[in-house]
């Protein structure tokens, strides 16, 4: 015979309440955050409108009934597409992360926590056109600013402590959790419906990190953010219905999340919620490519221009030592045959050869029309990774948080080229004001492949200006966008 099963609803686990208290009762004092949620929301949204370039993620644009259109529906910033919230928050998702080019947290996890933009956003907007129809006063841009600051609050501190792939899961669990708490939030839900919301994303299924990995690395880990977050939107709403939730979701014995998907251990927390995660966010401002290799890429670029000057040629190279560290080693160490740009861009002997041979690292050097060029396979064979531990080390230094890579060049003839080591990347904290200008320009190319030029001069004008941004209604400032 089994133990019989105590009855009574239990008191919600502490990990929810936190969650949901941080959402509705913190405010927003840092004036650091709120201008870095800013140049986030200007890259995330320019993220999106270069991956509209490629049709691999634009086919799975749109209204899933070709030709539905919602009335006060969230629009589709690039396109002209007005969607409900839901699928509004797919594609918004789905563009961000297509080409591996928005924000990155590392830390026990890693992740992308402008991945939330997508449910952010397209609730934001939905919320507004409702309420106008009603006559009511609509969001403001300032209500998104502060979502985004909590929901890369939530995802960071969560990913501080919690490893999700050593047990097999993806990142974007997080992205589901933090994406429920913030748009129920938005939709005006209660503390108690609230805490429904997110035990439900805990109990829902979680994506595996298959389509991350060989021999099975493929394009879903473009798609699975926008999945995340359109999900979560789903759950806010279902939520909002007044649908009971699950107390200990985590922490029930054999059946709570714990037991069954993080091997019965509870989540370890480093800090309390706060702002820590969008002030120390790292942008992708140089290169479309797996942070873990962000650094590389620059010690190539530089290697590169070492190589001209030299007078070498990359045929000449008999060995390259990439000095990394462990979570690199982990996840973008690959060998053998690349099938298509997903496992190239997770792949930091690619990620190095290409700027070493062509003196740059684009989206669309992962294509197979530059991956066919044989220089590519035959620099990859030369390289290996070595772990520095001091690397590794600082890399989950909570005062550092560098991403540290150094590579050497040894040629035929026995001589090397001196060791170039960058520790952070030029999207770090620690280089934010040579990092921003930059950032300010990756917009205004992503805005030049849309929209004409008096239209990108008005987003541009509204963007740049935080006063005029955070007073600005969300329908206004998504219909800068529409093309």
């Amino acid at each position: 015979m089994h133990a019989q099963t105590p009855g009574g609803r239990p008191k919600p686990d502490q990990v929810l309440v936190d969650i949901v208290d941080y959402v509705l009762e913190h405010e927003i004092r840092s004036s650091e955050a709120i201008g870095t949620a800013r140049a986030c929301l200007i890259d995330t949204l320019g993220c999106g409108l270069e991956a509209l370039s490629y049709p691999a993620c634009t086919k799975l644009l749109g209204p899933i009934v070709p030709g539905t259109f919602v009335p006060n529906g969230a629009k589709v910033p690039g396109t002209q597409f007005q969607l409900d919230p839901v699928k509004a928050a797919f594609d918004i998702g789905a563009m961000v992360r297509w080409l591996d080019f928005n924000d990155t947290w590392l830390a026990a996890e890693w992740g992308h926590p402008s991945d939330n933009l997508g449910g952010i956003l397209a609730t934001a907007d939905w919320l507004s056109r409702t309420a106008i129809a009603q006559g009511k006063a609509p969001l403001r841009m300032d209500r998104v600013l502060e979502a985004m600051v909590k929901a890369h609050e939530i995802q960071g501190v969560i990913a501080l402590e919690n490893s999700f792939n050593r047990v097999g899961l993806d990142h974007v669990v997080l992205v589901k959790v933090a994406s429920t708490a913030v748009c129920g939030m938005l939709m005006g839900l209660g503390r108690d419906e609230l805490i429904n919301a997110v035990s439900l994303a805990w109990v829902d299924g979680q994506s595996l990190r298959t389509y991350r990995h060989a021999p099975n690395t493929g394009s879903r880990k473009s798609w699975a953010a926008g999945d995340a977050t359109s999900r979560a939107v789903r759950l806010a709403l279902i939520a909002r219905t007044g649908e009971m939730g699950y107390p200990t979701a985590l922490t029930a014995k054999t059946w709570g999340f714990y037991d069954v998907s993080f091997k019965g251990r509870e989540f370890a927390f480093q800090r309390p919620y706060g702002s820590y995660v969008m002030e120390n966010v790292l942008f992708k401002i140089s290169f479309p490519a797996e942070f873990h290799a962000q650094t590389a890429a620059e010690c190539a670029m530089t290697l590169h221009a070492e190589l001209a000057k030299a007078g070498r040629s990359t045929e000449e190279i008999a060995k390259i030592t990439i000095r990394t560290h462990e979570s690199a080693i982990r996840i973008i160490d690959k060998t053998g045959p690349l099938d298509n740009p997903a496992d190239r861009d997770h792949c930091i002997q690619y990620m190095v050869a290409v700027p070493l041979i062509f003196g740059r690292l684009t989206a669309a050097d992962y294509e197979d029309e530059v991956a066919a060029d044989p220089r590519i396979d035959a620099l990859r064979a030369k390289m290996v990774c070595v772990e520095d531990q001091q690397f590794s080390r600082d890399y989950l230094d909570p005062d550092k948080r560098s991403i540290a890579n150094g590579i050497t060049i040894e040629f035929a003839d026995g001589t090397k080229l001196p060791e170039v080591v960058v520790e952070y990347p030029i999207g770090h904290r620690r280089r934010r004001k040579e990092g921003i200008p930059l950032l300010i320009e990756k917009f205004r190319t992503n805005l030049a492949r849309r929209f004409p030029p008096r239209q990108q001069q008005r987003i541009l004008e509204v963007s740049l200006d935080a006063e005029a941004l955070a007073a600005m209604p969300v329908n206004e400032y998504v219909d800068l966008y529409v093309i």
